[in-house]
């Protein structure tokens, strides 16, 4: 008996999985193991009240798993071959594909189109050395020139062989860049391609402004590049976005300052 029971919770759980709702699997693996009966008799089995198994038999009727036989008040259920069940699940699975191709085509349009997001800030975070070359690569959208405090020596170390294709790619998107980067080996090297790589590059004093992470500020976000935690950040903010570009412009003039300073 304990194997029986066992045997019918896993079959009752595996048809709860398959889409029937726990009295339905109850009901029918009830009738199933009678073969046919009468309403009272698979209430009984599948200890459910008469009252309620009706609207049960209702169900599965409508589902092609049950058919009646007989005339009342003889009318008794008969359970249909389990094939029934694979062709009602394959006729939901088709429905199904039928509502998401609906909901993809009508619906969520139009609820994208009442979702409020305009105003709404998002912060993005990425991890690990995938999740900073994502950020990378959304750089690659902006629309306008992208302010940037450049950490050169970092940016290699950390995705060795990634820039210099990524360089070759903004340029060839016609996106500009402004960056701030620290007087190193690998700043003077790099400053010595900017016009091959649309960058205007202001050197400043390595020993007084060697900064990480990398901060790139284009269109309405900033992105972070923090290469010591292996994190990549954006945010999406029109407002902290434009705070962000006055701040970057008193620093520019000052970068640039220092950079003909070294020059002279």
């Amino acid at each position: 008996m304990a194997k029986e029971n066992r045997e019918n919770n896993e079959l009752k759980n595996l048809l709860i999985d398959v889409g029937l709702k726990e009295k339905e699997a109850d009901v029918y693996l009830s009738i199933l193991a009678l073969g046919q009966g009468t309403a009272s008799k698979i209430a009984r089995r599948a200890h459910i009240v008469r009252t309620t198994v009706y609207d049960i038999l209702s169900s599965l009727f409508d589902k092609g798993l049950v058919t009646l036989t007989g005339k009342e008040p003889k009318q008794e259920y008969v359970a249909e071959s389990p094939d029934n069940l694979k062709i009602y699940l394959e006729a939901e699975l088709a429905k199904r594909k039928t509502d998401l191709d609906d909901a993809n085509d009508s619906l969520i349009p139009q609820l994208k189109s009442v979702h409020n997001v305009s105003n709404r800030p998002k912060v993005m975070f990425y991890e690990g050395e995938e999740g900073i070359r994502r950020v990378y690569e959304d750089t690659l959208t902006s629309r306008e020139p992208i302010r940037a405090y450049a950490d050169i020596e970092n940016m290699y170390r950390g995705l060795p062989g990634y820039f210099p294709e990524y360089f070759k790619r903004r340029a060839e998107k016609n996106i500009k860049i402004r960056a701030v980067i620290p007087n190193s080996a690998e700043g003077r090297e790099r400053k010595s391609k900017d016009k091959e790589e649309l960058r205007e590059s202001a050197l400043v004093p390595e020993n007084i402004f060697h900064f990480t992470p990398e901060i790139n500020i284009y269109d309405n976000k900033v992105m972070i590049a923090s290469w010591r935690e292996k994190l990549g950040i954006i945010i999406e903010s029109a407002e902290i976005a434009e705070a962000m570009k006055t701040i970057y412009e008193l620093s520019w003039k000052e970068a640039k300052r220092l950079d003909e300073e070294t020059k002279s």
